[in-house]
């Protein structure tokens, strides 16, 4: 159980400003290998706090693009309720383990996240 808090706080910790530095394919690598770890994964706080860094600003990035089509008059590609939301980390892996790899390999983490939030929040 604890090891999912560890996974847990990777995709909640802010970390505003942090430019991507990773595919969604290396990030799922990445992030299923620290999975697969288990409860050890607690030793491994440097590939964490890079995990938290890059999903963190995939959020921030798919975020701020959402709102600037809003502003923009267009429609965005997802529409979450308002209000802070939650995702766990298992439901984020689940829904990133869903896009076919060979996609992974050509998307950053911004579009992953994107992709993750519009099967989550589609717009009616």
């Amino acid at each position: 159980m604890r090891h999912r808090a560890v996974l847990l706080a990777a995709f909640a910790i802010a970390a505003p400003g942090v430019a991507q530095k990773m595919n969604a394919e290396e990030f799922h690598k990445r992030a299923t290998a620290l999975q697969k770890k288990g409860a050890l994964a607690v030793f491994s706080g440097g590939e964490i706090k890079k995990l938290m860094r890059e999903g963190q600003a995939s959020g921030d990035a798919s975020r701020v693009n959402r709102l600037a089509l809003e502003k923009a008059g267009k429609p965005p590609r997802y529409c979450p309720p308002s209000g802070p939301q939650k995702m766990t980390s298992d439901e984020y892996m689940k829904r990133l383990d869903a896009i076919p790899r060979a996609e992974r390999s050509r998307i950053d983490m911004t579009e992953a996240t994107t992709r993750i939030m519009a099967a989550r929040f589609p717009c009616k």
